[in-house]
């Protein structure tokens, strides 16, 4: 096939009709003949030439031309593509290096094999062509819902025209057992938009949270107005969903905004998501607070809260128990997926009992070391001490306060618990020094000698060890795999310490060691202070 004048006119009309096939730039077809010309020019010139063509946009003509670069003598590698400037000078008066020879050459007469490799290279530069426009117009839609209509089913997975281009809704993504025939009208949430080296690039949605969030946002105005706002939204896909809201409008209720007259405006929303279940709950800046709402429509008796492990316990009669957990844990793992905490759910029954025995451990732990009488140490508990440093060296006057205390009593109590803390610290001092822990470490100040003791045990035996340790490996924490919150044990959380303390000891010791300059130790921690006040 060669391009003579009877179909120059008729390669720009391809270009166009395919441009508008896929709506891409005609240009880019027209690139796309000109490399693919150019390729099976080489192959007849040969590969070590350098061929280009130039279609003209008006007329169609393709022109053919020889590239040779002016390089220096001895920079030559191709003498094909390549000139000396000696050499050049035959086609040029002044060459210069880098200046381009440009040649014409005759146009090629395509063969069977030639005609269908170019095709090929047309239709991929098309291919890579319509895929960049169809991310550069759905890059922007990420986080929105688009309706579409189905095409295809291809191995579970439905692929979806979303106008101008494809969208994927994989398996894992459709709620429930929902299935869609070619041409159903379908809804779903644009998760995703990559750039991919074959197949769709939009990836759908219709489980993620978020694809509530914003049917909500197009049911209910006054979300789409910002006067009512998602805070947290958690879903069981199908079955059951919490979605927290709140309401910069005192005279709006945000609850009831959702609901709609009648229920019309959630009814829209679940109908959408199969009848999935909606809870539509109040937030609320208490965390205590919040959760009682999360665990709608179960009572609570009690919440106590532990910050440091962001974990939360919740107490509820006995007769709410299956209530507050629901069916197959649905209410209380959808109300931890909504605070974003863990959450231990109890009876009143359990609670106290774990009460009582907590108080009687307390109970025998004076007696034991106090050498007193049942009741007394009863009344210790009972007014909230909980060891023996306590009451070791609380102000006197505390003890006083309690019935049947006197002076005297009260400074025996305080005596005894001293030489008690002074004996087992001296004989965790000896257990350590003869694990081998060295005096680096154990003049090291803030650690106690149970600390020491725990910190030998597990190897850290000089100032060194410990400065090479993290925050969390001392005091520990939690670490989240594969979803699931893991507790980190630390050497010294048996003891109260905090990430904080934990952080200020090992910097410390660090700076002693000359690790850190205490300079950018003092900066660091202004400038934490400042984005804390921020």
């Amino acid at each position: 096939m060669a391009i003579t004048s009877a179909n120059q006119l008729e390669l720009l009309q391809t270009a166009e009709a395919v441009a508008r096939e896929k709506m891409i730039d005609p240009d880019l077809v027209i690139q796309a003949m000109e490399e693919s010309l150019a390729r099976a020019a080489k192959s007849r010139y040969g590969s070590d030439l350098d061929i280009r063509v130039k279609i003209d946009r008006k007329t169609g003509r393709a022109t053919f031309a020889r590239i040779r670069t002016v390089v220096e003598d001895e920079a030559v590698e191709n003498h094909h593509a390549q000139l000396t400037v000696k050499q050049a000078k035959a086609y040029k008066s002044d060459p210069q290096i880098g200046d381009e020879i440009i040649d014409e050459v005759p146009p090629v007469d395509l063969g069977r094999i030639a005609a269908q490799s170019a095709k090929q290279v047309i239709l991929q530069k098309v291919r890579e062509a319509e895929r960049d426009r169809q991310y550069d117009e759905f890059k922007d839609r990420k986080g929105s819902i688009i309706n579409g209509v189905v095409k295809r089913e291809e191995y579970g997975n439905i692929i979806v025209d979303i106008g101008r281009g494809e969208g994927i809704l994989r398996r894992n993504e459709k709620i429930g057992r929902e299935s869609y025939r070619p041409n159903d009208r379908i809804r779903a949430y644009i998760k995703d938009v990559r750039r991919e080296a074959r197949g769709p690039q939009v990836f759908l949605s219709r489980t993620d949270p978020q694809f509530m969030a914003e049917l909500f946002k197009m049911e209910v105005p006054e979300i789409y107005d910002g006067i009512i706002e998602i805070k947290a939204v958690a879903r069981d896909p199908g079955s059951r969903a919490k979605i927290a809201v709140i309401s910069y409008d005192n005279s709006i209720d945000p609850v009831g905004a959702c609901v709609g007259m009648r229920g019309s405006r959630v009814q829209a929303v679940v109908n959408e998501l199969q009848g999935e279940k909606i809870d539509i709950i109040p937030w609320n800046q208490d965390q205590a607070t919040f959760l009682v709402n999360a665990l709608q429509p179960a009572e609570v008796s009690k919440v106590v809260i532990d910050e440091e492990a962001g974990k939360i316990e919740v107490v509820v009669p006995d007769e709410q128990l299956s209530l507050a957990i629901g069916r197959r844990g649905q209410n209380v793992r959808l109300a931890s997926q909504l605070t974003a905490l863990d959450i231990d759910i109890m009876t009143e029954a359990d609670e106290s009992a774990r009460r009582q025995a907590e108080f009687a451990e307390r109970t025998n732990l004076f007696m034991e070391t106090l050498d007193i009488d049942e009741m007394m140490a009863q009344l210790l508990v009972s007014e909230g001490f909980t060891n023996l440093e306590e009451v070791a060296y609380v102000d006197p006057e505390e003890l006083l306060s309690i019935d049947g205390f006197d002076e005297d009593t009260a400074a025996e109590l305080q005596a005894r618990a001293r030489d008690h803390l002074e004996e087992a610290n001296r004989k965790a001092l000896e257990s350590a020094r003869a694990l081998g822990l060295e005096d680096s470490l154990a003049n090291f100040e803030g650690l106690t000698p149970q600390m020491l003791e725990a910190l030998a045990k597990d190897g850290i035996k000089t100032l060194e060890d410990f400065a090479t340790c993290a925050d969390w490996e001392l005091a520990g924490g939690w670490t989240t795999v594969n979803g699931q919150r893991v507790k980190d044990e630390g050497v010294l959380e048996k003891f109260d310490v905090s990430l904080e303390e934990a952080q200020h000891l090992v910097m410390t010791a660090r700076v002693m060691l000359g690790w850190v300059d205490p300079t950018e130790l003092e900066t660091a921690e202004e400038k934490e202070e400042t984005e804390g006040e921020a």
